[in-house]
């Protein structure tokens, strides 16, 4: 009810950007070709995603350009986001499937990020979700606390989702994953789940929704046993705590609050900064009458990818009031806690 709720929200939209700016665009777009740069390699949610926008953004925009995803895998997606701010041409025709993590890299890892996430041009997202732990049942793990103390092998992207939240819990529950990074996405790493080379990951919950049969019968593969967001996500069981529920203090509810601000961004697109307002504005509302397209839900449900949607100036108003809100004193603690600085 709520996804249908917000579909009709956005076909709203969609009806009142139609004919104000759109045929005027048709020109600029017709037989030219976009791009969605996805900063990982194949078979995760980034690339699922990029997949079926690439398949239905054409259809929306003015002129039907033809839509096309490239990979540029590297640094847990950064490369690609740096490469996205400073070298993408700023014609409106590429455009990226940016990380969820990209206002808390930039925040703590000021070094490696070579871009001001406000000064993305957020064109809109398609889901927003938790992370989600989920661990190999063979551990001997049933619940967060059985994990206290107790020395397990988590799998990561790089310094992505899952090396931030396996280190948050270590930092703030008493856990001790040891993760091991340089998987090529998501999917590569839960691969090493089933491979027995880990034993957890902490992804958005689409990632996991690939291994849905994990999660079955009277003898699963991996149980979800903790979970970082906003709110609690409906589609996992919800005795399943959130990480703000297990932290007390003001100092670690502001640290969880922080880093759970990445959930809100999901999977959408971005251009880089310095696109013409004319191109961003028909761009949008593209988006935005994708979202609100039935064909296009039905094809997310077919697939198993969620449609919880937010548009482009709702996610770039999320963006700067996480960057203009954080405190230095909750930055700081947040990358002592994750990255021991």
């Amino acid at each position: 009810m709520k996804n249908r709720m917000l579909v009709a929200a956005f076909a709203a939209v969609a009806m009142l950007y139609a004919g104000a700016g759109h045929a005027a665009d048709a020109n600029y777009f017709r037989g030219k070709t976009m791009k969605i740069v996805v900063p990982y390699g194949p078979g995760g949610t980034y690339d699922q995603y990029s997949q079926i926008f690439a398949e239905y953004l054409g259809r929306h925009v003015p002129g039907e350009p033809t839509v096309i995803v490239q990979h540029m895998p590297g640094a847990g997606g950064v490369n690609a986001m740096n490469w996205a701010y400073n070298v993408m041409p700023k014609d409106g025709l590429n455009m990226i499937t940016p990380l969820d993590n990209s206002v808390v890299n930039q925040l703590m890892r000021p070094e490696k990020m070579r871009y001001d996430a406000r000064n993305f041009i957020w064109v809109g997202t398609t889901n927003q979700t938790n992370l989600v732990m989920a661990v190999r049942s063979d551990s001997g793990i049933k619940t967060w606390k059985d994990m206290v103390g107790k020395e397990l092998i988590g799998s990561s992207s790089g310094q992505d989702t899952s090396f931030i939240g396996s280190n948050l819990a270590n930092g703030l529950l008493g856990t001790k994953i040891r993760v091991i990074s340089g998987y090529k996405g998501s999917k590569a790493a839960l691969f090493a789940i089933e491979q027995g080379e880990s034993q957890l990951a902490m992804y958005n919950w689409l990632a996991w929704n690939s291994v849905s049969h994990w999660f079955t019968g009277d003898k699963p593969f991996a149980r979800v046993v903790l979970q970082l967001g906003v709110f609690k996500d409906p589609d996992i069981p919800q005795d399943v705590p959130t990480m703000s529920e297990l932290v007390s203090s003001k100092e670690d509810k502001a640290v969880v609050g922080f880093i759970a601000s990445l959930g809100v961004l999901g999977r959408g697109l971005a251009l880089p900064p310095g696109v013409p307002d004319d191109i961003v504005k028909t761009l949008r509302a593209s988006y935005d009458a994708m979202n609100a397209d039935p064909a296009f839900a039905a094809d997310l449900k077919k697939r198993k990818l969620r449609l919880i949607p937010s548009t482009g100036e709702q996610v770039q108003k999320v963006v700067k009031d996480a960057i203009d809100n954080a405190t230095p004193a909750v930055v700081a603690r947040a990358s002592e806690i994750v990255y021991g600085k």
